[in-house]
């Protein structure tokens, strides 16, 4: 009997997001299959009908992470608002995902750092190459936006690049330490995201 295209959909999310939890937990070389069939409350089999392989799921988590950051990030980077504006509530809404979608955080780094280590196929490294690439293009919206707050004024005359990577850099860093709190709400989060952003900015801005 075939499912319907909502179901394929529900199960591989859940796929996804199971895995997520345990290449964080486990890091990428640790975990199994198994682990993440256990996890999903399903068997192998569910796993390898939707997926070829672990190093597969890797690719479509970190395809997942950059998607959702990249769907709540972008909408700031085009808003009203000076350069500076803009900038901090690009922050903000990174700080915010990476809150609540920590796991995929993880992963996107593990790949960053090259810590998965397998022999790729052909269609795996291009895969690969091409998610790099949304990861550079995610990296230029935020350069784009430092260098029209240089030229408005409202930032202070800094190499943009280096800002740049370094802004991200220490944005992205917030996952070594965040971790969920139990009756921690959505304005907690956004304010500690705020307090952050402020930080971080502060050394662009005066």
């Amino acid at each position: 009997m075939s499912t319907s295209p909502e179901v394929e959909a529900g199960a591989r999310s859940r796929i996804l997001g199971a895995a997520a939890e345990a290449f964080m937990r486990n890091g990428f070389a640790t975990t199994t299959i198994d682990d993440i069939a256990r996890d999903v409350g399903a068997t192998k089999g569910l796993v390898y009908y939707h997926f070829r392989s672990k190093f597969d799921i890797f690719l479509a988590v970190y395809g997942e992470g950059m998607r959702r950051v990249r769907e709540r990030v972008e909408p700031h980077s085009c808003g009203d608002g000076t350069g500076h504006d803009r900038l901090v509530a690009m922050s903000i809404a990174h700080l915010l995902n990476l809150m609540e979608d920590l796991a995929y955080h993880h992963v996107v780094h593990q790949a960053v750092r090259g810590e998965p280590s397998a022999a790729l196929k052909s269609r795996q490294r291009e895969t690969l190459r091409d998610l790099n690439r949304l990861r550079k293009d995610y990296e230029q919206m935020f350069h784009r936006v430092v260098s029209d707050g240089i030229d408005d004024g409202s930032l202070r005359r800094v190499d943009a690049p280096l800002a740049t990577r370094t802004l991200l850099s220490n944005l992205n860093a917030v996952d070594m330490w965040y971790r969920r709190v139990e009756g921690q709400t959505d304005d907690d989060r956004r304010e500690l995201a705020r307090r952050i952003a402020d930080l971080l900015i502060g050394g662009l801005t005066g």
